[in-house]
This record gives C-alpha cells, structure tokens and sequence, in this order.
C-alpha cells in the first residue's frame, strides 16, 4: 500500500479531549454543561447503536446528556411538541432526531421544526442556506468531520479537482458546499451520472457516499489523489466495507480513509463540537 492512512480514530479521540477539557474549564468557572437531547423512535437495530454510542460520547466529555427513547407508533405532533418543549428547554443546546425514522412520520417537518440554534446535525434548511452562502454557523457534521481529515493531511486544497459521489441531503450535497468553501473545483456525481468513471479518473480528490459497496473501482483513482470512503456496508460474511475497492485504491492513492475507524468517529465528534458551539456562542 502506497498511501497513508488518515486516522479518523485518531483524530476524533483528540478532538473529544479538546472538548471534554473546554467543557471542563466552563464547569470551574461556575458556567453550566452543554447538553445535547437525543431522540430515538422505533426500535432500528443500527439506530440503537448509533444513538448508545452518542449518549457515551457526551459522557465521556462531560455534556448534560438527555434521551428520548419513544414507541413506533409515535404519532408525528407527538415529536412536534416534544421538540417544541426541547428548544425551549434552557439547558438543552443540541437536539438531534435519530434518523432513519418509522414510515409513517414526516422526517423533513420534524428535522425543520428544530430551531436552527439548536440543529446540531446541521440539516435545518437554514443551516444549509448559511453554508451555501459562505456564512457557516452550525455546520452538517460529516461533511464538517471530512473537511478535518482533509486538513489533517496537510495538504493544500486551493484549485483542486474534487468529486463527490452521492448527492444526498446529508452528506453530499453539503460536502460540495464544503470543498467549495475549500476552494476546490467541485463536481457532484449522482444516479443520473453518465459516466462516473471519467469523473473520478481525473479527481484530485475523491469523497464516497453512495452506499454501494466497491461502487468505486480501485484502478480509477488517479495517482496521487487523496480518497475519502464514508461508505459503510455490512458484507454477509460480517466483514464492513465501504464504498471504494481499498486496496487497489490504496496502491494508487496519496491519502486515503479506512472503513471502519475513517469518517464515521468523525461525524460523532463534530456533533459534540457543534453542541458546544451552540452553547458558548449561540446561547447565554
């Protein structure tokens, strides 16, 4: 393997005590904890596990922590008032709304009933206007987490060609609001792409969120290009992958993201740094 691994484990563990040490000093200065209200409805497997490892992560930082664990059946004005008393709450600064959510729920009223100075996922169409007209405030935390790796390199990322795979609400289209903000010549891939393969061939830098494993062949990465998998799939052999065949990749790449312990420690971390922000400047 060429190309050095950018430790996104490593990365995350020093950002949480960076955290856990600010959150510390505000505690002996007699100021009050960031807290962050996590909402969880229905019984997702992989949502439970994703909303334990949050409720540990503001453990271990020391944020005011507050679960909301609620039955399918669920009703949607339910969640509306449940976050209308959460934004009005004085000690919460972050509320998050586990996704995805029960069929009969309606996720875009819900994430949009969030007041923007507490939508510490950064999904609040308010949030993403801010962004796409360079004034970020709370920023998507995947894209916000991809944006350190890349930082982490070392590398400059004015007048590179960049291309994103996947144009979801979540990841890839802020992403490419973000390498904008870079300074990078962005391109943005999707289902109706006609030929991704030429896209990726000539990409100086290549950031994954489709979903489908291996969509990405190795023999595509243009040497020396730095590779950013947010891909995570669960193969039947129990083996996670993500989106890029990484070891041809590997061989070709400059730079390049492990599945897991890549991206994914990332993402948790900037949203415990966006809980934070919105408690020291966005709210008494």
């Amino acid at each position: 393997m060429n190309a050095k691994l950018i430790d996104g484990k490593q990365i995350a563990a020093n950002l949480r005590k960076d955290i856990a040490s600010k959150v510390t000093e505000r505690k002996n200065n007699g100021l009050r904890l960031p807290g962050l209200a996590v909402i969880l409805a229905g019984s997702d497997p992989a949502s439970q596990v994703y909303v334990s490892h949050k409720r540990k992560d503001c453990e271990e930082v020391g944020f005011l922590s507050r679960s909301h664990d609620l039955p399918a059946t669920t009703s949607q004005q339910e969640l509306l008032d449940l976050i209308d008393s959460l934004n009005d709450d004085a000690e919460i600064d972050g509320i998050l709304v586990q996704l995805p959510l029960p069929a009969h729920l309606d996720a875009s009223q819900l994430l949009e009933r969030i007041r923007p100075d507490k939508d510490v996922d950064g999904f609040h169409p308010y949030n993403i206007g801010r962004l796409a007209q360079r004034m970020p405030l709370l920023r998507p935390c995947t894209p916000m987490g991809i944006v350190r790796l890349l930082n982490s390199t070392g590398v400059d990322l004015y007048g590179l060609d960049a291309t994103v795979v996947g144009a979801s609400n979540i990841v890839g289209r802020p992403m490419a609001l973000e390498l904008l903000l870079a300074g990078c010549t962005t391109t943005v891939t999707h289902r109706f792409t006609k030929s991704l393969e030429e896209h990726v061939r000539r990409s100086d830098l290549v950031v994954v969120a489709a979903g489908k494993p291996g969509l990405v062949k190795g023999e595509w990465i243009k040497p020396g290009a730095i590779v950013i998998d947010v891909g995570i799939n669960r193969m039947e052999d129990g083996r996670l992958v993500g989106d890029v065949e990484f070891g041809p990749a590997a061989e070709r790449a400059s730079w390049i993201t492990p599945v897991p312990g890549g991206v994914g420690p990332m993402t948790r971390a900037c949203l415990l740094e966006n809980t934070l922000h919105a408690c020291e400047h966005l709210h008494k």
